[in-house]
């Protein structure tokens, strides 16, 4: 009777590592695929970044550009004024 429990509770502890080992291969598989997640997004991450840089240097020449346009446009409104007085 002692030598049948010891064998069954022998099987108990293999069953039990079994469906452990099974939880854990589905763990890892989950944790591979949100591994393989991060990796896009610190990709487009990185893209972005490049992007900031790149409208970082172009910002103020764009801003620049702006600034003449409102200069000019400023001129001609009050030109417009003036021949609207007159």
């Amino acid at each position: 009777m002692t030598a049948l429990l010891i064998v069954l509770s022998i099987l108990e502890i293999v069953a039990l590592v079994a469906v452990l080992g099974g939880f854990l291969h589905l763990l890892a598989g989950r944790l591979h695929s949100i591994a393989d997640t991060l990796a896009r997004v610190d990709g487009q991450v990185g893209q972005i970044e490049k992007d900031l840089g790149i409208l970082k240097v172009g910002a103020p020449v764009i801003n620049t550009r702006l600034r003449a346009i409102v200069e000019v446009l400023s001129g001609v409104a009050e030109k417009a004024e003036l021949a609207a007085r007159r």
